[in-house]
């Protein structure tokens, strides 16, 4: 039976397979019909997942997407896209519209089903994924075992939530820049990172593992959250109902579909995120229409399971609800941003972090980058203790690192200023709420 079934699934590939080169996507780019954006329309044979690949493509690009209509009823996928620029205006720039075109059209992987969760191998770097209990300092302790095992970070994403945290690290050799891949040393970088991940919290136990794979960063940062439940709250949590995002879902019974209306403060690769949740969730999304011209967002998606089925009960009803909100809400920048840039360096990563924990703030987003020697973070942080960041911590901070360094990116109201005295610091970056970074879990490993 096995046999037979196995023939049969090969049969339904190899049959997609050839509806697809017997029907190539089609991408048409006008920028004459739209006043104000680009639109961007894509013609597909239909597959689970579709919309999620071509919505990351734009997405990658920095894009925003300001309007968009979905419609995949049966066999066929037809999505139209109002896209702009970071600076609000058309996209001219060939290089970019050539991009898309190759990207989404005939000549495109994104017809793989492997383009959106795919993982190729990759002996440029090893990379680390790290899920848990978010816990001050934490990202430093990491860094700090990593600059002593001879490991350079040259790429990395943390994203914090509910008290949970993800990250995804590329991490190469000090001497060789290659990948690390003598399996003693990777045996003893999981002995110390997991001793590391456990600290205090033994409820839930930390797994290191590394892999030598490369996939989409931020769409492993939503499935690695996602399977860590950080959608679930406690029962007596309390909610700030206005910064919440608005979530609904309702079946219309008359066409079988559950429809999923969210209302939000928009906010770059808002749709990404919501599709990709979605997509993990196993649901399809037959039509959709999504709106972004304001300051708020408005998002209307007709779904069904992937079995066929509108949402069943009110337990699944609730979970979809949850889940988008935890979607919306992961990628929320909390705090200050700053923004690091000088040559990259061994051990970088490691003394930053090291002298915020220091002054007693956390990291409650990361982003870090290395591009020709150059290293390029991005940092969103907190006073530990719960007080607005301090002006006075700052400055001092940048003494430390260099004042062309490390700049401040957000809004200079959102510093405390004045002679007022700031909490007391400690050296593992204040105790007293649990915000910063990760109780790291998960090194996955791909074969």
């Amino acid at each position: 039976m096995d046999a037979n079934m196995s023939f049969s699934h090969d049969m339904d590939d190899e049959y997609e397979k050839l509806f697809r080169r017997l029907n190539p996507p089609r991408v048409v780019i006008d920028n004459e019909s739209c006043k104000n954006a680009t639109v961007v329309r894509v013609d597909s044979a239909n597959k689970h997942g579709i919309l999620l690949e071509v919505v990351q493509v734009l997405t990658d690009l920095n894009l925003i997407i300001t309007k968009a209509y979905i419609s995949s009823d049966g066999g066929w996928f037809m999505d139209v896209f109002n896209v702009k620029d970071q600076d609000g205006n058309k996209i001219t720039d060939e290089a970019i519209l050539g991009y898309i075109r190759k990207s989404l059209g005939p000549e495109s992987c994104f017809v793989s089903s492997l383009r959106s969760v795919g993982v190729k191998p990759s002996m440029d770097h090893t990379a680390i994924e790290l899920t848990g209990s978010d816990r001050p300092g934490l990202l430093s302790e990491v860094s700090a075992v990593l600059a002593h095992l001879k490991c350079n970070v040259v790429n990395a994403e943390v994203w914090t939530h509910n008290t949970r945290a993800a990250a995804v690290m590329q991490v190469t050799d000090e001497e060789s820049g290659s990948a690390i891949t003598d399996p003693e040393r990777l045996s003893r970088i999981k002995e110390l990172l997991c001793n590391v991940l456990k600290g205090s919290n033994k409820s839930r136990g930390a797994k290191t593992v590394v892999s030598h794979g490369v996939t989409h960063t931020e769409r492993r940062l939503h499935q690695m959250m996602f399977a860590d439940r950080d959608y679930e709250r406690s029962d007596d949590e309390v909610l700030d109902e206005n910064q919440r995002p608005n979530v609904s879902v309702v079946n219309w019974y008359d066409k079988d579909y559950s429809v999923v209306t969210i209302r939000s403060k928009d906010r770059p690769k808002l749709l990404f995120d919501t599709v990709c949740t979605l997509t993990d969730m196993e649901y399809v999304v037959f039509h959709a229409n999504i709106d972004a011209e304001g300051p708020e967002a408005y998002q209307e998606y007709y779904i069904r399971h992937i079995d066929g089925s509108p949402v069943k009960s009110d337990a699944e009803r609730q979970r979809v609800i949850q889940c988008l909100e935890a979607a919306i809400e992961r990628r929320v920048s909390e705090g200050l941003k700053l923004e690091l840039c000088t040559t990259d360096r061994i051990g970088l990563l490691s003394d930053v972090t090291r002298i915020f924990r220091e002054n007693s703030l956390t990291v409650s987003r990361a982003e870090v980058t290395t591009r020709d020697g150059k290293a390029i973070n991005t940092f969103y942080v907190r006073d530990a203790s719960g007080y607005p960041v301090d002006a006075k911590t700052i400055d001092s901070i940048r003494q430390v690192i260099g004042q062309t360094i490390l700049k401040v990116k957000s809004n200079p109201e959102e510093l405390k200023s004045g002679s007022q005295e700031s909490p007391t610091r400690f050296l593992f970056g204040g105790l007293f709420k649990s915000r910063s970074f990760v109780n790291f879990g998960l090194v996955r490993s791909y074969s």
